[in-house]
């Protein structure tokens, strides 16, 4: 079995200024947008639009600052909400104690799609084409993520056995017993996949809204099972059915990408 290669979470030490891995993966993440977004442009979705409608490189640009925020204030007050409501709620200003840690990735979510709203009504766009327009360029920041999570040594995942080639023990869990390197299957599931898969089916012929649906239930889905070996917060644990709290969070995500794929491809237009 593997050992967790103690990995410096600073990148660079410039002085008092210390340039951490985690942050690098979040720039890297919104690089990826940028440069897939434009990429998104020339599919066929957008360059059949009529030249009143058409994208620029500055509704990508302003659409990645939007969505950075929205990922950042959802992320955090999801965290709060979602996994330790009575604590936040004892302690409110430890909300705004982002260095300290705990960001929720479906409270991300709810926050990139308020920014997402806020752009379509800004820009007079219909708010699925908006919606469709970001979602294939989702799952890379995810897989910058989950490489910031391995480079922390955190969300590791349950126990595994001794004779998976990959099994991996992380010191600094508590435990020496052998676990599943989580983190990395997520970045293959939710990250990798899941941009291949998106991306493909972007390109083709699709009704508005049926690239976002197709978003959440891909994710949710690959994110539903992924948590299967990740180990559930020490502070919940599984709750109903044996269920952690990431999979609960999946379950209705998934419902209503299924809910709006069936309305958008009954449709017109």
């Amino acid at each position: 079995m593997l050992i967790y290669p103690e990995i410096n979470p600073v990148a660079i030490q410039l002085g008092p200024l210390a340039v951490h891995w985690y942050g690098l993966t979040y720039l890297a993440a919104f690089g990826l947008f940028m440069l897939l977004g434009l990429r998104r442009l020339q599919h066929p979705a957008f360059v059949s639009l009529p030249p009143e409608q058409a994208w620029s490189r500055k509704d990508v640009e302003d659409i990645l600052f939007l969505g950075v925020l929205g990922v950042i204030v959802g992320g955090r007050l999801g965290y709060c909400l979602f996994y330790k409501p009575d604590y936040y709620l004892s302690h409110p200003l430890e909300i705004f104690a982002v260095w300290t840690g705990g960001m929720s990735f479906h409270g991300g979510l709810l926050g990139v799609i308020v920014a997402m709203l806020w752009f379509a009504r800004s820009r007079r766009r219909p708010w699925l084409q908006v919606a469709d327009f970001v979602a294939p360029c989702v799952p890379t920041g995810l897989a910058a993520g989950r490489v910031g999570n391995f480079i922390n040594g955190e969300l590791w995942g349950r126990f595994a056995s001794a004779d998976l080639p990959w099994a991996m023990v992380f010191p600094h869990s508590g435990s020496l017993q052998p676990r599943h390197p989580s983190q990395i299957y997520q970045f293959l599931l939710e990250g990798l996949l899941l941009f291949v898969l998106l991306w493909w089916y972007a390109r083709g012929p699709r009704k508005p809204g049926q690239v976002a649906a197709a978003f959440l239930v891909g994710y949710g889905s690959l994110r539903f099972v992924a948590e299967y070996f990740r180990e559930p917060d020490d502070f919940l644990g599984l709750l109903s059915l044996g269920m952690s709290m990431g999979q609960w969070l999946c379950v209705p995500m998934v419902l209503a990408g299924i809910a709006l794929w069936l309305w958008a491809s009954r449709r017109e237009g």
